[in-house]
């Protein structure tokens, strides 16, 4: 081999040597950059992952907030509906119960009410009180019940009231006490779920 030829063949695989070198070299750093690049994109999925698990609690407890605000807003407006319709219904109740007070049957009821009050009494005093409103009924009612009978001062829409002074007992048949308890105990049932 001559010294051209030895120089050629170094030439040749001092080349292929350093191509080979720089290949890997290339590789190394290719391989490199992929580790950092997919690095780099898994931390930016993570980091985008976050963002969107944040932004959508954020999303449900705003959405929550806004639901319990709109719930609050349509109990408010529906017990308003039912106040509203519980004081029709008893405005109704008490006109209903204006046209009661001018039957036989009312009259008949005071009296009942005012015989089983002089009885409860036995042989105890006993007061026994009208509505100002049954005034006018006041003679019929003592001669029928067998006992006085005294127009109360104050209205009480109707019905009977007794007191029994020595056991410090009132007995109150009255339409105003009858209304305002079944008035504080009525509640307004309807909906889907009391269907």
């Amino acid at each position: 081999m001559t010294t051209e030829e030895k120089l050629q063949h170094f030439t040749t695989y001092a080349m292929e040597e350093a191509r080979n070198k720089s290949d890997a070299m290339i590789r190394e750093y290719t391989d490199a950059m992929r580790k950092i690049f997919e690095e780099h994109q898994e931390k930016k999925r993570r980091q985008e992952e976050l963002e969107i698990k944040t932004e959508t609690d954020r999303l449900v407890r705003e959405n929550n907030k806004q639901f319990s605000e709109e719930q609050i807003e349509i109990k408010r407006t529906l017990s308003k509906k039912q106040d509203e319709l519980k004081e029709k219904l008893f405005v109704e109740v008490k006109d209903l119960l204006a046209n009661f007070a001018e039957t036989r049957e009312y009259h008949q009821m005071l009296v009942k009410q005012l015989r089983e009050a002089k009885e409860f009494a036995g042989g105890d005093e006993v007061i026994l009180y009208i509505d100002p409103s049954d005034a006018q009924k006041k003679y019929s009612i003592e001669s029928e019940v067998g006992a006085p009978v005294t127009v109360s001062e104050y209205s009480f829409m109707g019905g009977t009231r007794a007191v029994l002074p020595g056991r410090n007992i009132l007995i109150d048949n009255s339409f105003e006490s009858k209304l305002a308890g079944a008035k504080e105990s009525f509640q307004l049932k309807g909906g889907a779920h009391h269907e």
